[in-house]
């Protein structure tokens, strides 16, 4: 590494080690960066912060934002746990096998872990504990199986990436199905093992056909919510930032007059309060675009490339050490700032090792969805944690078990592509 390079690194990461705003640390460095090591105006920095943030792709992020957010205000996030508790809480420990399908069944609509976590978590923990699920594995579940948001399409990681790569977003989304299904699975296998022969837990009824057929008929339009958006997508009849719309004016109509759980008065504080998080949203992504235009007039990702390709050659070990830093960047950066940085920096390595740019995607949105629950920054720990009034230490034991499982997914998805790469392969999307 130049000196230029340290001193870059040193400033962001002094920054971050503030309490100094994550798109202020990136736009700072950014800033200093122009006015230290190269010769042009500051001017450049400001049109390439306005330039990121005008980019239609960014629209389909802001959609399933506002849609996540009228599910949770309405009665939506409400009916898909009745469906999941339907399906398998008469199991030994069923009640924890619903909670992760509630979390996949939500994910495949909000594309948010954080709006997974506060939505499910806040029905989800009472129930778990009042029916005598331990504490330790009730934080544990709710506290990782929102990152089945990330993971499972439509994803806001997946949206960046393939923003900034140009891979195809609907064929990124394909990729997504599996991983969110081996993990939903291998926790339902824990939660069984577990729970099996622990006669303490209260098991609910099996329902009867009758039963469950109402339940059903009260999540239809619910469960038609999913379908709709990617029915719509891979069957060409919208595409991704189509599907977006339709699925915020579906779930207002649901909520409004089919559920009644919504009035008219509040559609304009859910409007807003959507506003002000996809704000947040954008204006990380314009930091993080103004520091990667100064990586790039420097050429350090081509550097970074060099260095790589010298000390490694196995595509094996590249992935390894890929999988290692992507696991610890997650720690301490959020999805976002973490796709938008260090996107730019991988792809250039990917064609000397082979790898699929969109297999490299998935890659990613797994590793830093994990670091959604990782210490010390896990941003999922600390809302359990304050649900919970349980501390840091506690909340990240009881996560362990959980992001074992989804390690072993991330190992089965890294090495061997073909299991998720078939889909946008059957699709047309990836030759």
């Amino acid at each position: 590494m130049e000196t230029s390079d340290i001193i870059i690194l040193s400033i962001l990461l002094g920054c971050m080690a503030t309490y100094i705003p994550v798109f202020m640390c990136l736009f700072f460095t950014a800033a200093l960066g122009f006015v230290i090591f190269t010769d042009l105006p500051l001017l450049l920095l400001a049109q390439t912060l306005f330039r990121s943030m005008d980019n239609f792709a960014l629209v389909v992020v802001l959609f399933f934002i506002l849609c996540g957010n009228i599910m949770t205000a309405g009665s939506i996030v409400e009916k898909l746990i009745k469906v999941a508790n339907a399906l398998v809480s008469w199991l030994p420990g069923g009640l924890g096998m619903a909670g992760v399908l509630a979390c996949g069944l939500f994910g495949a609509i909000s594309g948010s872990t954080v709006a997974t976590v506060v939505a499910l978590g806040g029905f989800m923990i009472p129930a778990l504990i009042k029916h005598g699920y331990p504490e330790k594995y009730t934080i544990g579940l709710m506290t990782t199986s929102p990152n089945l948001g990330v993971i499972i399409p439509p994803s806001i990681g997946m949206i960046l990436f393939s923003m900034i790569s140009n891979v195809s977003l609907e064929g990124l989304f394909l990729t997504g199905f599996l991983p969110g299904v081996l993990i939903m699975l291998g926790v339902c296998v824990y939660t069984y093992v577990i729970f099996r022969k622990r006669t303490e837990i209260t098991r609910l009824p099996v329902p009867n056909f009758k039963e469950t057929l109402t339940v059903l008929k009260e999540g239809f339009w619910s469960l038609m919510l999913p379908v709709i958006i990617f029915g719509g997508i891979f069957s060409g009849a919208f595409t991704a930032n189509e599907a977006a719309v339709v699925a915020c004016v579906y779930a207002f109509i649901v909520e409004i007059f089919i559920h009644k759980s919504m009035k008219l008065s509040q559609v304009k504080e859910i409007t807003v309060s959507s506003a002000i998080t996809s704000a947040t949203l954008l204006i990380i992504v314009a930091g993080a675009t103004c520091f990667g235009r100064l990586l790039t007039l420097e050429s350090i990702p081509g550097r970074i490339t060099e260095t790589v390709l010298s000390a490694i050659q196995s595509p094996i070990l590249f992935l390894f050490a890929m999988n290692v830093l992507l696991l610890f960047v997650g720690m301490f950066m959020d999805i976002i700032s973490a796709t938008m940085i260090l996107g730019p920096v991988f792809l250039p390595m990917l064609n000397a090792f082979d790898i699929s740019w969109m297999h490299f995607g998935l890659i990613m949105t797994v590793n830093l969805a994990i670091g959604y629950c990782t210490p010390p920054m896990g941003v999922s720990l600390y809302i359990t944690g304050a649900m919970t009034n349980r501390n840091l230490i506690y909340v990240s034991k009881a996560v362990i078990p959980f992001i074992i499982i989804q390690m072993i997914v991330l190992g089965i998805i890294t090495y061997m592509p073909d299991t998720v790469l078939w889909l946008p392969r059957f699709f047309g999307f990836l030759e």
